[in-house]
């Protein structure tokens, strides 16, 4: 019960939220519509990391003369400011940026080495006492199984933490406990073990013995195999968009049991620059949207090429080469709370898998290992070690459905004339379908993101059998994709997320494909039957449609 009331509060407040101060700010014009804003500031940071304060500085004012009351333009210019040593000159670009509605946790958060010449300025000092709070972010749910759960967050500073854990209707309770340190950019994981299975627990945040967040919930998962019923959320394409971040708000609304992100979630490109990389997590983790989502919901999440390199990049075979490659790896480690990360230390990647009652999500890395189509004459995307761990997988799993996650469409034809999605890997995507064939692998469901809008598509794969391809990658993006004439249906008009409902307690289990808007309004809807995602069934169909 206290968690039915803690998720109806939540949605009341979101619904005020929605209805009053989102259209108001929006009227009153208080943020730029340029279809690339998140690479505006992005490009002032790393333009700061690489030496340049200067650059940044001007091409900041260049901004502000059009659109004055832009937080993030303010920010950066606070955070070059400091680097140049300017102290009055950085707090007064602090002080605009708060004044246009930015919260004082992101100059706690950083970059930190950009902003120290700030904070460790009696001015900071003086200015900040009372002004933010040591949960600097966060905090994020993951991971959550049939006995366990992790909770992500990040304090302002060296910390101790105290997760109290609370049975729905009982009054005893658990503390665990944890640590945040410079080393993991002062971020925890709090693992919870020895949980019940399918049961409610509400939770709190203490750091350092103060109770600083209350009314977090999470519900564990049913027991492996177990029939289930299911809603999950997923989708793609979330560059930082002021006006667009209401998207979190929605997502909270849907109840979801998880909620996948497949890639683009937070948009870098630049793999070279951490403080960038650090920057644009850190922006969105500061959202008031996205802080008021992710404590109830379990969040899992891979990368594609604008969180990992640079647009429609790779990173090779090799393990360490180019060098970049792992400190983005482990940068990336910090922001989410996943089962597991690839193969780990010898075999990184963000590849991991996981199971809710008779449902088996598999996860996929399509950026670590690619090689580029361009220059191989038969290019992989996974990379032999993934690609083997996939087989195992999908071989062993005994699922009723197999959900199989990548960055990238699976479907022909869904970015004609590119390699950049399956289309450029034709022999790899073609011996993964086959091996689904010859080893009659049922209940196989491709979801995918990367274009930006919402599809679900057809795919054949080989004697008889057939899957779908559902696609979502717009959640907060502005940039558009066309629709494509190949796909069932498709949606590009307004932001929008994937729902796939699960019901395996039928005679005929079954899973339900959604896509909603911003807004909240569903603008297609299909179900796909596990006997259609059959071998034999759907062999048997065939003939009969042949006579």
């Amino acid at each position: 019960m206290k968690q039915f009331v803690n998720i109806l509060r939540q949605i009341v407040a979101i619904l005020i939220l929605q209805l009053l101060i989102v259209p108001m700010s929006l009227a009153q014009g208080q943020v730029p519509r340029d279809v690339q804003y998140k690479k505006h500031p992005t490009n002032a940071i790393a333009d700061i990391a690489r030496g340049n304060p200067d650059k940044a500085i001007k091409n900041m004012e260049n901004y502000l003369t059009d659109f004055p009351d832009d937080a993030e333009s303010h920010y950066c210019m606070s955070v070059a400011y400091s680097v140049k040593n300017d102290v009055p000159k950085s707090m007064a670009s602090l002080k605009k940026a708060l004044e246009s509605g930015m919260s004082m946790e992101r100059f706690i958060a950083g970059p930190r080495e950009l902003l120290l010449n700030l904070v460790q300025s009696n001015e900071f000092k003086e200015f900040s006492q009372g002004r933010y709070v040591k949960l600097v972010h966060g905090p994020m749910l993951g991971d959550v199984t049939e006995t366990g759960a992790k909770i992500w967050l990040r304090t302002d500073r060296k910390a101790s933490v105290t997760v109290t854990l609370l049975e729905d209707g009982k009054e005893q309770y658990r503390k665990i406990e944890g640590n945040t340190s410079r080393s993991n950019d002062y971020t925890s994981i709090i693992q919870i073990f020895d949980l019940k299975p399918a049961t409610s627990y509400s939770y709190s945040i203490s750091i350092d013995g103060n109770q600083l967040f209350e009314n977090g919930s999470f519900t564990t998962t049913m027991m492996p195999g177990q029939q289930v019923q299911l809603k999950i959320g997923f989708g793609g394409g979330a560059g930082y968009t002021p006006w667009f971040e209401r998207m979190w708000d929605t997502l909270a609304m849907q109840s979801f049991d998880v909620f996948l992100l497949l890639g683009d979630n937070v948009y870098i490109d630049y793999p070279k620059v951490p403080e960038a990389q650090q920057y644009c997590y850190y922006r969105r983790q500061s959202r008031p949207e996205f802080r008021r989502f992710t404590p109830n919901v379990p969040i899992y999440a891979i990368w594609d090429d604008h969180d990992f390199t640079v647009n429609d990049g790779e990173g090779g075979p090799e393990v360490d080469m180019p060098v970049w490659k792992r400190p983005v790896w482990d940068l990336f480690k910090n922001q989410w709370a996943n089962p597991y990360y690839g193969g780990g230390i010898n075999h990184p990647g963000c590849w991991f898998d996981f199971s809710i009652g008779d449902i088996d999500f598999i996860m996929l890395d399509c950026r670590y290992y690619r090689e580029n189509p361009k220059e191989v004459d038969d290019p992989s995307m996974l990379g032999k070690f993934q690609k083997d761990w996939l087989k195992e997988k999908l071989k062993s799993s005994t699922a009723t459905f197999k959900v199989l996650a990548s960055s990238v469409p699976w479907a022909k034809e869904t970015k004609p004339g590119s390699d950049d999605t399956w289309d450029g890997f034709p022999n790899e995507r073609e011996e993964i379908f086959s091996f689904i064939v010859d080893n009659k692998i049922e209940g196989v469901l491709l979801i995918s993101a990367d274009r930006h809008r919402s599809d679900a598509w057809k795919v054949a794969l080989q004697k008889g059998y057939t899957t779908y391809d559902l696609m979502s990658s717009k959640l907060t993006n502005v940039h558009t994709h066309d629709l494509m004439s190949g796909s069932i249906f498709g949606y590009n008009k307004k932001c929008s997320f994937g729902t796939l409902e699960f019901d395996t307690k039928t005679e005929d289990p079954s899973v339900t494909y959604s896509i909603k808007n911003i807004d909240n309004e569903e603008i297609h809807k299909m179900t796909i039957f596990k006997s259609q995602l059959d071998f034999e069934k759907e062999q048997v169909k065939n003939k009969k449609r042949r006579k």
